[in-house]
C-alpha cells in the first residue's frame, strides 16, 4: 500500500513475481506415506546433511510489512494561505524509513497518520533509517486547513503478491523467489519487519511474447485460516522463513539432493510449472553458467524448449520466481527473471546461494538465543 500523507489517500501497489518449478524422477508406485518416511530418513542421515531438501514448486501468496514506514516521494501541497509548499523536500529521501515522530516510535501508516493528526503547529522531528544510519530530521508541517497540518510525503508499509516456494529444509525453513522484493517506486530492496505466506488459487495466465512477458494471476484471501508460515528475511537471493503447515503446502514430499555450482552443466534440465491447476515438468536448457556474476541471482541463463509450455505461456511468465531447476536428478537453482525481449529465456540463481541465506538465518538465531 502507498499512502500520500498530504491527501490522506491510499494507492495499492500489486507485485508480480516470476515463478517456475522443477521435479526429479520419482517412483510413482510409492505412496505419500512412503515418500514422507524416505524424506525423514534421508534428512536425518549424515550423508544427506544440509544437502537434502524437500522439493518446492508450489505458488503461495506473500504479504510483508516494512520495518518502519517507507518513504516513496515528496510532493507540493497548498497551504491555507493559497501558496504552494514542499515541506519534506531536502528533509527525507526516497528509500528512507520513518521509524519515529517526535521521538515516539511508529510501526506503520496508522501510527504515522495518528502522529500527523496530533500536530498543532511548530516543527516536527522525524527519525529516519537511511541505509545503515539513523537520522533525526526536522520538518515544518504546512497548515492546509484550520488546525490541519500535512507533511507532503508518499509512504508505504506493506507489499503483497505471488511467488513460489523453492525448497524446505528439515528444520522447516523455506527459500522462495530467488530474488529479493524491491519497492516498485524506489526500486530498492525492502527492509521488512515481518511477513506471512498464504494459500493461493491461480485463476488465469496471460501468454507472453517478445517485448511483453506473460503474467499469472491468483486470488489470495489474507486471513488466519490461510496462513501457511512466516517470512523473516528479504534478501537479493530471495525471501526466507518457516512453514508451519507443511502437509497443506507439500502434497508431494519429495526429497532431493542439491548441487554445487561446479556440478552444473550446459545442457538439458527440467522445470515444473504450476499450469492448468497442476504442477508438471517441462524441458529447458541451461545455456550459460556464470560463476563470477556480480548479481547473486543471475548465475544461470536458461531457455524453455518444451513445446507444450511454449504453447501455454510463451516461456517464462511473471509469477514464476523461485521455481526449482533440476538437472541430473539434483536441485541446481531457481528461476528469477525473464528476458523482456525473449520470453523463452531467463535468469536463474544457484541453489547454493539460496542455501547460504538459510544457513546464515539459522546461525543468527543461534547467536541471538
Amino acid at each position: 500500500m502507498a499512502l500520500r500523507l498530504n491527501h490522506r489517500k491510499c494507492q495499492k501497489a500489486l507485485w508480480a513475481f516470476l515463478f517456475l518449478s522443477g521435479v526429479v524422477v520419482w517412483n510413482q508406485i510409492q505412496t505419500l506415506q512412503e515418500e514422507k518416511a524416505l524424506w525423514q530418513t534421508e534428512a536425518s542421515t549424515s550423508s544427506a546433511g544440509n544437502d537434502t531438501v524437500l522439493l518446492g514448486g508450489m505458488p503461495v501468496g506473500i504479504y510483508m510489512e516494512t520495518d518502519g514506514v517507507l518513504v516513496l516521494n515528496t510532493e507540493e501541497i497548498e497551504g491555507i494561505d493559497g501558496k504552494d509548499y514542499e515541506p519534506a523536500a531536502d528533509v527525507v529521501e526516497s528509500g528512507d524509513y520513518i521509524t519515529a515522530v517526535n521521538h515516539r516510535e511508529i510501526s506503520g501508516k496508522a501510527d504515522l497518520l495518528s502522529a500527523v493528526g496530533q500536530i498543532d503547529g511548530g516543527d516536527v522531528v522525524l527519525t529516519l533509517r537511511r541505509g545503515e544510519d539513523m537520522l533525526d530530521r526536522t520538518i515544518s508541517p504546512v497548515e492546509c486547513e484550520t488546525g490541519e497540518y500535512k507533511l507532503g510525503i508518499w509512504v508505504r508499509d506493506n507489499v503483497q503478491g505471488l511467488g513460489t516456494i523453492t525448497f524446505l529444509t528439515e528444520q522447516s525453513r523455506f527459500g522462495a523467489l530467488g530474488h529479493g522484493i524491491s519497492d516498485t517506486d524506489t526500486n530498492m530492496l525492502m527492509t521488512i519487519d515481518n511477513g506471512r505466506v498464504y494459500r493461493t488459487s491461480i485463476q488465469d495466465i496471460t501468454k507472453g511474447y517478445s517485448g511483453s512477458p506473460g503474467t499469472m494471476e491468483g486470488i489470495i484471501v489474507y486471513n488466519k485460516y490461510n496462513i501457511l508460515g512466516t517470512i523473516d528475511k528479504n534478501t537479493e537471493a530471495g525471501i526466507y522463513g518457516s512453514i508451519d503447515k507443511i502437509d497443506d503446502l507439500f502434497d508431494e514430499q519429495i526429497p532431493i539432493e542439491t548441487a554445487s555450482k561446479e556440478e552444473i552443466e550446459i545442457g538439458d534440465a527440467k522445470i515444473r510449472c504450476y499450469i492448468d491447476n497442476e504442477i508438471k515438468e517441462y524441458d529447458i536448457r541451461v545455456t550459460d553458467i556464470d560463476m563470477t556474476s556480480s548479481e547473486i541471482n543471475k548465475g544461470l541463463v536458461i531457455q524453455v524448449t518444451d513445446p507444450e509450455l511454449l504453447e501455454k505461456t510463451g516461456g517464462i511468465i511473471q509469477g514464476m520466481s523461485g521455481s526449482p531447476i533440476i538437472q541430473n536428478g539434483k536441485l541446481i537453482g531457481a528461476v528469477t527473471h525473464v528476458f523482456v525481449q525473449d520470453s523463452t529465456m531467463g535468469y536463474g540463481i544457484f541453489i547454493e546461494n539460496m542455501l547460504n541465506q538459510v544457513e546464515s538465518s539459522d546461525s543468527s538465531k543461534i547467536v541471538s538465543n
